[in-house]
């Protein structure tokens, strides 16, 4: 799906009404199939980018076209529509706690499930093989009937991350996807990321702290600061003196926050959920 931002600005989800807005005048072109890495420190903007993206906030000034067409200018039903073909992934799943995986893992297809269906899903899920075959990507295919309560922090965001496989969403927004996962679990998050939406045509937008992830994965990189664009060049373009200009008083995140503890995988209590929309 191609994204077009014309002269955008948007406030955080968060925010008052009144606030400044957290993005602003922000024109990117970003085409169907692309992967994209969005950078920069706290508070640039970068959640408030996805957010917008999404159709989860309305923009404060400017325009969003998905694809070509300004969705806050569709009926309701056809905004729906258009929503259903989009994933925004939070850093910090929402998964019921009591919930079993495979319907956690299944909730990415509800946009293409009538309500009958979706009902009949909670009670006895209807496509386990491709909850299975959406977690054993992850290496969670064990867990398939587990409780989400009985996993670790590293576990839970896999299996979030797994719902975007088993989704048909032709756009992927992935907000900071490795921040509970160990190096070797993160770096086959990312490749397992990327091969998906190569091998299906997806636009894949990310967002990372981890720069030198984002540089060695992803072939665009945009850097956002104070709720501007920076730069957005291919990441063989993206020096050091840039990224020191873009991280400028932040120097401490340029290679990415710390982990949430020093063995995520057995972390056993999220932080606070966000929303993600399927639908």
């Amino acid at each position: 799906m191609q994204v077009q931002l014309l002269h955008l600005s948007a406030r955080h989800p968060a925010a008052k009404d009144n606030s400044a807005p957290a993005l602003r005048d922000t024109t990117i072109l970003i085409q169907q199939g692309e992967q994209v890495a969005v950078i920069g420190p706290s508070g640039a903007g970068k959640t408030t980018f996805l957010h917008a993206v999404a159709c989860a906030l309305k923009p404060a000034n400017g325009q969003l076209l998905l694809p070509g067409q300004d969705p806050w200018k569709l009926p309701r039903s056809a905004l729906q529509a258009l929503r259903g073909q989009l994933f925004l992934a939070p850093q910090v799943p929402p998964l019921p706690p009591r919930q079993r995986v495979v319907t956690a893992v299944l909730a990415g297809r509800l946009p293409q499930m009538g309500l009958l269906q979706s009902l009949r899903s909670l009670f006895y899920p209807l496509e386990i093989p491709t909850a299975h075959d959406a977690l054993k990507a992850f290496d969670l295919e064990e867990k398939i009937f587990e409780r989400v309560d009985r996993l670790s922090g590293g576990e839970r965001q896999r299996v979030g991350l797994a719902r975007l496989l088993a989704s048909e969403a032709k756009l992927w927004l992935i907000d900071e996807p490795l921040s509970a996962l160990d190096p070797t679990r993160a770096t086959q998050a990312i490749e397992v990321l990327t091969r998906t939406c190569r091998e299906r045509g997806t636009t894949l937008v990310c967002t990372l702290h981890q720069v030198e992830r984002a540089l060695e994965a992803f072939p665009r990189i945009i850097g956002l600061r104070n709720g501007e664009v920076v730069f957005d060049l291919a990441s063989g373009e993206v020096t050091r003196e840039r990224l020191t200009a873009l991280y400028s008083q932040y120097e401490h995140e340029l290679f990415g926050p710390a982990p949430i503890n020093a063995f995520p995988e057995q972390n056993a209590q999220p932080s606070q959920p966000a929303v993600m929309h399927c639908r």
